[in-house]
Formats: C-alpha cells, sequence, structure tokens
C-alpha cells in the first residue's frame, strides 16, 4: 500500500493543535495507508467518498458514509482505503474531548453534521481559521458530542471459529450457505457460532452479512458496476431484493448512493 502523508502540516508529536478545532479534506488514491500513529488530540474521520477504515490493537473499526469513525487523544491507530477515498478529519484539541466518548467507536452522522462538513469541504483554503468557521466548528462539536455511537458498523472477532466465518464471508460476500453450513466449515455448532456472534459482534450473522454486503456495494456502485450485477454478485436471486436490503441499510437506493457519491467526489475547492 501506498504510505500517505499526514493532513495536519504539523508534527504528529506536537502536544497542542494550533487551533483548539481543525478541520482539513483530503482526496486519497486506492490502497493507501496511514501507518501506525498517534497524536495528542481527538479526531473525527469522515468519508465523504469511499469506505474508512482504522486499525486499532486487535479492533477495526470501519464506516460507510452515514457513520464517521471518532478516534479520542493518544490513541495509537493506522489509517486505510482500499478505493479512491475523500476523507475529511476534524481534529480537536484534548481539552474539549471531554463530552466525547474515552473509546473509539463510530458515530451516527446526522444531516446537520453531514451538510457542515459538506460546507467547511468546500471552502477556499485561504478562508480557513476565520472566526466565522471556528463559530461552525464548535456547532459541528456540539453535534458530535450529542451523536448517536455505533460501535463498529462492521465489528470484527479474534474468536477463532467465527473469525473464520468472517473471513470467509469478507473474501466472498455472495457466499449463501446457512449458518449450520458455515458453522461446519469452521469445525463449531450452529448455537456455538450464534451465541458468539452475539457476544462479540452485538449481531447475528445475518445482520453483519447484510452489512458487508452493503458497504461492500457502495465501493461496486461508486466504480460504476450496475445495479443488477451486483446483486448477482453479493447472491441475491433479483435486484429488487438487493435494492430493498440495501435502501432499508444505508437510507437511501443504491442508484440515490451512486448519484450522492457523485456529488460527494466532485471538487468543490482547491487543493493547498
Amino acid at each position: 500500500m501506498r504510505i500517505l502523508r499526514p493532513k495536519l502540516d504539523i508534527p504528529l508529536a506536537s502536544p497542542a493543535l494550533p487551533a483548539p478545532i481543525m478541520f482539513r479534506s483530503v482526496y486519497e488514491p486506492a490502497e493507501g495507508i496511514y501507518p501506525l500513529h498517534q497524536h495528542a488530540w481527538g479526531e473525527f474521520v469522515y468519508a465523504f467518498s469511499g469506505v474508512m477504515e482504522v486499525k486499532v490493537a486487535d479492533h477495526h473499526y470501519l464506516a460507510p458514509p452515514q457513520y464517521g469513525l471518532w478516534l479520542p487523544p493518544d490513541l495509537a491507530h493506522v489509517g486505510l482505503n482500499r478505493q479512491e477515498a475523500h476523507h475529511a478529519s476534524l481534529y480537536i484539541s484534548a481539552a474539549l474531548c471531554a463530552g466525547l466518548p474515552a473509546e473509539p467507536c463510530a458515530l451516527t452522522v446526522s444531516p446537520l453534521v453531514r451538510a457542515l462538513l459538506d460546507h467547511l469541504r468546500a471552502q477556499p483554503a485561504h478562508l480557513n481559521d476565520t472566526p466565522a468557521e471556528a463559530r461552525l466548528l464548535q456547532v459541528l462539536l456540539d453535534q458530535l458530542i450529542a451523536a448517536p455511537r455505533a460501535g463498529s458498523y462492521l465489528p470484527t472477532s479474534e474468536d477463532p471459529a467465527l473469525g473464520a466465518v468472517l473471513r470467509l464471508l469478507q473474501a466472498n460476500p455472495g457466499d449463501n450457505r446457512s449458518v449450520a453450513e458455515l458453522a461446519g466449515q469452521a469445525n463449531t455448532t450452529e448455537r456455538t457460532l450464534m451465541r458468539r456472534c452475539q457476544r462479540d459482534l452485538g449481531l447475528s450473522l445475518a445482520q453483519w452479512r447484510q452489512r458487508l454486503r452493503v458497504v461492500r456495494a457502495m465501493a461496486l456502485l461508486e466504480r460504476g458496476q450496475t445495479v443488477e450485477t451486483i446483486a448477482l454478485d453479493l447472491g441475491y436471486g433479483s435486484a429488487s431484493a438487493f435494492i430493498t436490503m440495501f435502501k432499508r441499510l444505508a437510507g437511501a437506493t443504491p442508484d440515490e448512493f451512486r448519484k450522492g457519491s457523485a456529488g460527494r467526489t466532485k471538487p468543490s475547492w482547491r487543493k493547498p
């Protein structure tokens, strides 16, 4: 993977930010990685397009566009994107992080938060750090403090049997084998596998599999693949069944998501 340059032009070892709250957005190539690092300030990461992934110790956090990832201060983490993406980061000084979670997690992005992020990324670089922007950043922080917490949208497990099943499905999201068949593949029982899903994922395997398919579908939609092709690749017998599932989980039909993604990825400000 290509090593990506930090979004901030200050040393990661710096004890403080130049301003209490700072916003930056960047376009990144596919297969890019921010190697293991940490900083003394908190960071909220949002992907306008693509899917942001963050690894923290043994945990893997992933968020599609209706969520953002919160990383508290002094947290060692790795960031990566498997497809071309447009990321934004809101950096928050440690003194202002008290109202935010003490652990990394996904935060639900409301329409207001999304509108504020869209507005901030559309501003020319020379308008950064103005009093007007500082007021908007404070409103954004207030909204993030109140945002519902979602843990990880697509949690993982270190359990040998469950982890093996999740890896099988990640390698082939269209795999339609039953829970019993997947349990047998992992040399465990259906009941044991279901119990470990609730323990480690907080989801049933069916719910986790649907989330996986939504995340994969988002990437394929952004690449221009047809809804019919994606539906078949992800194991659905018809496009309508896939569309129903996608709309229920993503809040938009695949075509609506594709149109919104095209608008989100269109550069509307000059890169610094």
